[in-house]
């Protein structure tokens, strides 16, 4: 249940940066965080470059 509420978020979450003009390449789950015995997924954001963190930091102010 924590991975289908996990792989929403990234869904919502993809969606609403998409409607701000903004792509992170790497944001998905983290696979290591699903691997331990109680399974406790992190939404993995990634690196990106200048040009995507300018507008990123933009929509959040």
């Amino acid at each position: 249940m924590k991975n289908e509420t996990a792989e929403d978020t990234v869904k919502e979450l993809r969606a609403a940066l998409a409607k701000a003009g903004i792509t992170l390449p790497s944001l998905g789950i983290d696979p290591v965080s699903l691997a331990r015995e109680a399974p406790c997924p992190l939404i993995e954001l990634g690196r990106c470059s200048v040009e995507t963190a300018q507008p990123l930091a933009a929509a959040l102010r």
